[in-house]
This record gives structure tokens, sequence and C-alpha cells, in this order.
């Protein structure tokens, strides 16, 4: 895998500028509104009749299309222009560059992602904007894993949505024609009692499910520590997602950690080959590293997944590759340096 650093040069389709505005904003986390612009620029022009857009430029009126406004009017033109568009120009001079020194050769030995969110759940972009900036971004495989039903604030998904997003992934699975796999998927709420919040049936149709505590962070130690051991010890649990719940940074704030047996918790996970995600979120940077460490001791697995909810988001994992090579994890532990195949027959226990 590489990350997206390298920098476009004119001639530029305006579509394509636009995308990469939206996607360098995402990856210096931007807010959602000056990214939502260009995105939905992009969706607009690339909606239009073939040569109207050629046409608009001539006449001048670009700008009249509807979601169209002057920053994103002036990018289309001057990428019909034939020139690099100022504002493209200026960002990947500013944050086209590495997100942070160390992991680089790690960070190259990725292959996919295995905690990724579309707009179905609380995303920002289509499952196919997901895809193709994957593929853009050098994965071989992505794991689309929206939300449970219990967290509505995130839009979880249903028994009936999570039916029709898997026959979705399946058709956009079978379109890519094997260059791209893209597996179905969930992020499972880990209920009080340690239950998973959507079904077994349905759980048992997706290649790979990551469990995670969303709820009631402060439950006591002991609850807690049998709540997760519960959890990571479910055959149809694959991966324990962002296992302290603690924020570091941003707009949300911080929050500390849960208190719970991580060496419990993580004896569970090496018992029942359940990985270990290291949440490469720069406000979560989840776990901490003396729980790495000692994951890493036990025996674990792990994952560094980005926990993307927008595509530029996808190329996060860079953080978490610094922390995994600082700390000397065996990259053939980390399940998403494997390819589909490994993964696969991994999490189905093969």
């Amino acid at each position: 895998m590489v990350a997206l650093v390298t920098q476009l040069t004119a001639p530029i389709a305006p579509a394509d500028a636009l995308r990469r505005i939206g996607f360098l904003l995402e990856r210096t986390r931007a807010g959602s509104y000056r990214v939502e612009a260009f995105r939905k620029a992009a969706a607009t022009i690339a909606a239009l009749p073939k040569g109207e857009l050629a046409a608009r430029h001539t006449a001048g009126t670009v700008a009249d299309l509807p979601g169209i406004g002057k920053a994103t009017a002036g990018v289309i033109t001057e990428a019909l222009d034939g020139a690099v568009p100022t504002y493209l120009a200026s960002l990947q001079e500013s944050a086209g560059g590495p997100l942070v020194e160390g992991g680089e050769g790690l960070y190259a030995a990725l292959a996919g992602d295995c905690h990724s969110h579309s707009n179905w759940s609380d995303g920002g972009s289509p499952i196919e904007e997901m895809v193709l900036s994957a593929v853009e971004t050098g994965h071989d495989w992505l794991v689309l894993t929206d939300h449970s039903p219990q967290l509505r604030v995130a839009n979880g998904l249903s028994v009936e949505r999570l039916t029709k997003q898997i026959a979705i992934v399946d058709a956009i699975t079978d379109s890519l024609g094997g260059v791209f796999s893209l597996l179905k998927g969930i992020e499972v709420d880990i209920l009080d009692d340690g239950s998973l919040d959507q079904a077994p049936r349905m759980l048992d149709k997706l290649d790979l499910v990551v469990a995670s505590v969303h709820s009631k962070l402060k439950m006591n130690r002991l609850p807690m520590t049998k709540r997760m051991v519960t959890a990571v010890s479910n055959p149809r649990v694959n991966v324990l997602g962002h296992c302290t719940g603690r924020l570091v940074t941003g707009s949300r704030g911080t929050r500390p950690q849960s208190d719970f047996d991580a060496r419990a918790v993580f004896e569970a996970c090496a018992e029942h080959e359940t990985a270990v995600e290291i949440n490469s979120r720069p406000e979560r940077c989840d776990p901490p590293d003396e729980l790495i460490r000692m994951a890493a001791e036990i025996g674990c697995l792990f994952s560094i997944d980005s926990d993307a909810h927008a595509p530029g988001q996808l190329d996060m994992k860079a953080y978490g590759c610094e922390r995994a090579e600082r700390l000397g994890l065996d990259p053939d532990r980390i399940i998403t340096t494997w390819d589909v195949d490994r993964l696969s027959a991994w999490a189905r226990g093969a």
C-alpha cells in the first residue's frame, strides 16, 4: 500500500480535482462542511449530460449549477483551462506529504483495512466512493463495517438495512472483477452482558466482524471485563475495536479509558484468535502503547485500522503503522498485512 502523496499534474479532469481536494481535506481532519462542498460539486458535474460542462465553461455559467459555489466553480474553471487549480496546488503542498514520520515500511506492507464506514451509518460518503479511494491508495481489500442497530446516533443498520447492504456489497464485488475485494462486515456493539447487537443469522452472512464497546464506558471494572471477555470469545467476532474507548484529542473533547482487566481480555483474544485493533484515528490512538506491548507479549494478533468515516481518512493507518513499528510488532501478526485469501480463511476459522 502506498500513501496518497503523489501530486496531480495538469491536465486534470474537474471531478478528479474536486475529489482530490475532498480527500486531502479529510486526510487532515478538516471540517465536514468544507469537505462536503467539494464532494457534492464533484457529484454534480459527474451527473451532467456529456458536453454540458464544457458549454457552461464557454458561457461562463458554471457557477449557476446547483451546489456549485465560488470556490468549487473556480476549481472547475481552472481545471478546464488546463491548469492545476490553485486551491488544489496549495493543498497538495501543505497536506499531501506524509501524515507522520516513521512506520513507512509497515504502511507499505499493508494490504487492507478491517474497519471503515459509509453513509449507510455515520460515514460521509457512499460505499462506491470509499471503494474508489481505497483502490487509489493502494488497498487490495477493504471491509465495510457500518454500525449496528443500538447505535442510533450513528444510524446503525437494522436487519433489513444490513440485508440490503450485503446485496449491494456483493454486486460491487462482482463488478470489480477480482482486481479489488470489498468484504462484508459490521462494527457491532458489545452489549452490557457481552452479547452482540445484531442477529446471529446476519453475522453469519458477513466476512468479518469488528466488535466494540460504545455505551456505558464507565461500567465498573469486573462487569466491563466480563463483558469484553464474553464478546471476544464469541466465534463470530474477529476484531476487538478501539478497546479502551478513550479520546485523547479532537472536536469531541477527551475521554478517559474504560476500566477493565486488560490482561484477561487480551488472553481471551489470544485464545480465540480475535485480533486487537490498533485504531489509527488520532483522536482515539487506542489502545495506548503499554496495552499494545501487553497484547504483544501475550501473543495477540493485531489489526491496524483507519476507522475511516470518509475516504481521505483511509490514509490515517499511517499513524497506527508508526506506533506498531516503533513498538516492534511482527508484521505477520498484523492481519491487515495479509492477502484477502489468508484473511478470509482466518476469519472463517479455517
